[in-house]
């Protein structure tokens, strides 16, 4: 198998993006980031309380939270970091199965990373590696203010 060079500027690591979480919302959800590959990140996060809605199941926007995170991070790790931004201009989600406990964990994959828009693929699975929730980011590559 051919191996794919890396779509990462710059040098990157997991402790380079679990200290982009402090003070944020991703914090608050103990996002945490465990895997960078050539064309993808992996994060987990608990399904606690905090994530959960009021009948005990893992909240929809709790996922899109992690999704929106895990895409925003891959596009700024895939940008010119000391002359650019990446915001996000649109997500959306299917919410395909119910989680009630353990953690899940997202797979970001790039779509698209080339001019000002960046595309993502996340997919989130329970601990038993089920589909869970599969969800589209879109990022806008904008001048840093």
């Amino acid at each position: 198998m051919i191996e794919k060079p890396s779509i990462w500027l710059g040098e990157i690591s997991l402790d380079l993006l679990n200290d982009l979480n402090k003070n944020t919302l991703g914090e608050f959800f103990e996002i945490k980031f465990i895997e960078i590959g050539p064309n993808y990140l992996m994060a987990q996060m608990p399904v606690v309380e905090k994530t959960k809605q009021p009948f005990g199941l893992l909240h929809g926007g709790a996922s899109v939270a992690l999704a929106e995170t895990i895409g925003s991070v891959a596009s700024w790790c895939a940008i010119n970091r000391e002359k650019f931004i990446a915001v996000g201009i649109e997500i959306n989600a299917s919410h395909l199965k119910s989680v009630t406990h353990g953690v899940v964990t997202a797979t970001c994959t790039a779509i698209k990373t080339s001019g000002k828009l960046h595309a993502w693929q996340i997919d989130i699975r329970n601990g038993d590696y089920e589909l869970c929730c599969v969800s589209r980011f879109t990022s806008m590559v904008v001048p840093k203010p």
